[in-house]
């Protein structure tokens, strides 16, 4: 199993395996046709009162980090979906924010890896 991260605007790949978007609004100005999911789980997206509080600042990343493992304590579900996922092959998570270190995709799968 590889799990990656990977940005909307990054072109996919073959070695991508099984592509997530894993935010709760669809990347701006990316189509469809260019993206590539198989699965847009909007659901294991930091709430909205949690995305924008947090506003991809680096200075919220320790608390945005922590707030958002208790957001996924309790969507089991949907971490779970992408666990059974991950173990039959490559998972990339699929995010739209400018910062490839700050955002929800790396949190997500730092808990799955766990």
């Amino acid at each position: 199993m590889t799990l990656r991260v990977k940005r909307a605007y990054d072109p996919p790949s073959e070695d991508d395996g099984f592509r997530i978007l894993v935010d709760r609004i669809w990347p701006r100005g990316v189509s469809k046709d260019q993206i590539k999911i198989d699965l847009w789980l909007k659901g294991v997206a930091p709430s909205d009162e949690l995305r924008k509080w947090f506003g991809h600042d680096p200075g919220r990343w320790d608390e945005f980090k922590e707030r958002y493992h208790q957001e996924l304590a309790e969507k089991g579900d949907l971490v779970d979906q992408i666990s059974e996922k991950a173990s039959s092959g490559d998972v990339t998570l699929v995010f739209g924010a400018k910062d490839e270190k700050f955002n929800n995709a790396v949190v997500l799968k730092e808990r799955l890896l766990r």
